[in-house]
């Protein structure tokens, strides 16, 4: 039972910052809709780094989210996404 309790938390949809929403659309959206839309906008723009798989070379949309930085790796991605999310 509590597994799906935790599981309806995460399908929750959340509030999308406007720096968010202008990469993956006007929220609210559950987080894994998040996830979904910025990996198609990242391989869609060809952001993924081609020595390094794992790491992300945002464009000016996506440093926004990113925090002006120059590379970030999958697992900071997560990190620096929630922050857009409320």
């Amino acid at each position: 039972m509590a597994t799906k309790a935790k599981n309806s938390k995460f399908m929750q949809p959340m509030k999308v910052s406007e720096d968010l929403a202008a990469v993956v659309g006007k929220g609210p959206m559950p987080r894994t809709e998040v996830t979904k839309k910025l990996w198609a906008y990242i391989k869609k723009n060809n952001l993924q780094d081609a020595k390094n798989r794992r790491n992300i070379n945002p464009d000016d949309k996506l440093q926004r989210v990113f925090s002006s930085k120059k590379a970030v790796n999958m697992f900071e991605m997560t990190k620096l996404v929630n922050k857009h999310l409320s």
